[in-house]
């Protein structure tokens, strides 16, 4: 009797599928296969990634720089570090640098500590207050100096972390590496098209990353002295960058 019973079972699933597949679009999702659609079809063609560089000359100096005050309490490294970044802000916009090109970057406020061999323990010597800006210095010839009177402002108290160069407006340089970059990537379809002994087609798939302009970061060299009481301007050069695009492209193949 049970094998009767399971050989009923096995021919009502099969009438089941066979129903299904001959059903109506309206009344089930019929696989691709029995379509005849192949779903691999996005993998078909030739792949290619286009690399496209272009060379920009930096129009805005990028200078991080700051304060930093230690004395025994807070309220007296606080006060030092307050008067000495007044300065340091004076300093900056008398030489051309717009309030809306200031941010503070980081301010902390730290127990100074040292260990005591005695009491075989840490103890507080003092507080060290920090605060750090980034100022966007828009006349790059300027930038030697505003480093030298930010120094000048903030005396021993004053901290230059780095100063890095970019452009303001790069979408110009960005049209020129993407048609670089397009004209990369036809190159080499072009080239395995004829390896392979295919026809290429027209691109199916064209994707570009996103990307930014990676500031180019150079050391501030320390201020010149040529003789005592005499500062020279510290020497600044922006140099070249380079903004570089890539783009990922399919082509079809031509039967």
């Amino acid at each position: 009797m049970k094998k009767h019973w399971t050989l009923a079972v096995g021919l009502a699933l099969v009438v089941a599928i066979v129903g299904l597949v001959s059903c109506s679009p309206g009344d089930t999702v019929v696989p691709a296969e029995i379509k005849g659609i192949n779903i691999s079809n996005q993998q078909e063609g030739i792949w290619v990634t286009g690399q496209g560089k272009v060379t920009a000359v930096p129009d805005i100096a990028i200078l991080r720089l700051g304060i930093e005050a230690q004395e025994e309490s807070v309220a007296q490294a606080q006060s030092q570090a307050a008067e000495a970044m007044d300065s340091v802000m004076t300093a900056l916009t008398e030489n051309g640098v717009a309030n809306k090109d200031i941010q503070t970057q980081y301010f902390s406020i730290r127990q100074v500590t040292r260990w005591d061999r005695d009491k075989e323990e840490e103890v507080v010597i003092g507080y060290r207050v920090t605060n750090m800006v980034v100022a966007k210095i828009r006349d790059i010839d300027k930038v030697g100096a505003v480093i030298d009177a930010v120094a000048e402002a903030g005396g021993d108290l004053t901290r230059i972390d780095s100063v890095a160069f970019t452009v303001d407006d790069s979408s110009e340089y960005y049209e020129e590496a993407r048609q670089k970059a397009m004209a990369d990537a036809r190159a080499k379809a072009e080239q395995l098209a004829e390896l392979a002994d295919v026809r290429l087609g027209k691109p199916t798939y064209i994707y570009e990353g996103l990307q930014a302009p990676t500031p180019r970061y150079a050391p501030v060299p320390a201020m010149e002295y040529v003789e005592e009481g005499v500062i020279v301007e510290t020497p600044i050069s922006p140099g070249e960058m380079e903004i570089s695009l890539s783009l990922q492209v399919a082509y079809a193949i031509l039967q």
